[in-house]
């Protein structure tokens, strides 16, 4: 069992009135063989609260347990864990085999038995080739793979990855998020994993959690995330490029955004109202009242993001690569009741539609 349970995790740098927080009360349950992405801007905790799992920073307050057991006085190396880091931090006089092993030695395990986890995970790795070779020698993504290969030769009861690809290129990023989906798959093992980066969160985590001021925004699987954001933060923060967010009032007959009236119904609340909308859902209708004047057209490949001014501020859409809009351009705009997000405007809370 790797379940993993935060039960309201503190902590703050110094003591007394100065005392500064940086993790507000943390809860968070995390079965067994889940993959949780920790997803933020960099200073807003996400980092200190794995370190804090793996035993590497004190806290103030709570409990944390692994796979049944509280851990909070417990050593890093009493708590059956295995972290990946971003720097690799591999000995460069060692061969690959011996950073791979050099852990399982460390716990007096037989030579036979690291040799044989070592080409295990190295066959899962596809690095068998490279056992030989120092560091040095090796692509930054190879000496990836071997930081993942020696956190896979102890089969932990938990993985926990402190943004591991953030010093690879584009291209070796959308690989290793491949290799390391197929690892958790292959393993079952429950994985925690940090990043500031939105598309790793989506693609690796079957669930996430939002962070910001150190304090868990929402914590959802990537559908949730995606399409019933709790906030405004995490409504902005999560999908690219951002959800449009427009002030609007309630009418009679509808909604109005800048004195437009649009055919939407806004939930029952006396909030003041923000009306969210994807990119992906804002439609170009020539007959909408809704109008305003594109300023930017950016073809990205397969789709093109297109800015129009209006009287509430640039709405941003994305159409397809053969949209014919072109900066200058007078256009009218639509959005479907099914894909508008409505927010109390004062607490940037989502409202709950009936």
């Amino acid at each position: 069992m790797g379940a993993i349970s935060l039960r309201n995790v503190t902590k703050a740098y110094g003591s007394g009135p100065k005392a500064v927080k940086v993790i507000h009360g943390v809860d968070a349950e995390i079965p067994d063989g889940e993959f949780i992405v920790i997803v933020g801007p960099s200073g807003c905790g996400k980092s200190t609260l794995l370190r804090m799992v793996a035993g590497l920073e004190a806290f103030q307050q709570g409990e944390i347990h692994i796979a049944g057991r509280k851990v909070n006085d417990l050593h890093p190396s009493e708590r059956d864990i295995a972290m990946v880091f971003q720097d690799y931090a591999l000995y460069p006089h060692m061969t690959v085999r011996g950073n791979m092993g050099f852990g399982l030695k460390m716990r007096k395990h037989d030579a036979a038995d690291i040799a044989r986890r070592v080409a295990d995970a190295a066959a899962i790795l596809q690095i068998e080739h490279l056992l030989d070779r120092r560091p040095r020698e090796l692509s930054g993504g190879q000496r990836q793979r071997v930081a993942m290969g020696r956190a896979i030769v102890r089969n932990p009861k938990v993985f926990l990855f402190d943004e591991p690809l953030s010093n690879l290129d584009a291209k070796l990023r959308v690989e290793m998020r491949a290799e390391i989906k197929r690892l958790h798959q292959a393993s079952g093992i429950t994985s925690v994993y940090v990043t500031h980066d939105q598309v790793e969160a989506m693609t690796l985590g079957s669930r996430i959690a939002v962070m910001k001021g150190g304090v868990v925004q929402q914590l959802g699987t990537p559908d949730e995330i995606y399409n019933q954001p709790a906030n405004t933060y995490v409504a902005t923060f999560i999908g690219s490029p951002t959800m449009n967010l427009l002030p609007a009032e309630r009418a009679v007959a509808g909604v109005q955004v800048a004195g437009t009236l649009l055919d939407l119904t806004a939930p029952p609340s006396n909030a003041p109202l923000l009306l969210g909308v994807r990119p992906e859902h804002v439609l170009l209708q020539d007959s909408s009242p809704w109008r305003g004047q594109v300023s930017v057209v950016e073809p990205t490949g397969p789709d093109t993001y297109v800015v129009v001014d209006t009287a509430s501020g640039p709405v941003t859409l994305r159409t397809g690569a053969q949209t014919q809009a072109r900066p200058g351009d007078r256009v009218g705009l639509a959005v479907e009741q099914a894909h508008a997000h409505w927010f109390d405007a004062g607490t940037e809370s989502r409202l709950v539609t009936s």
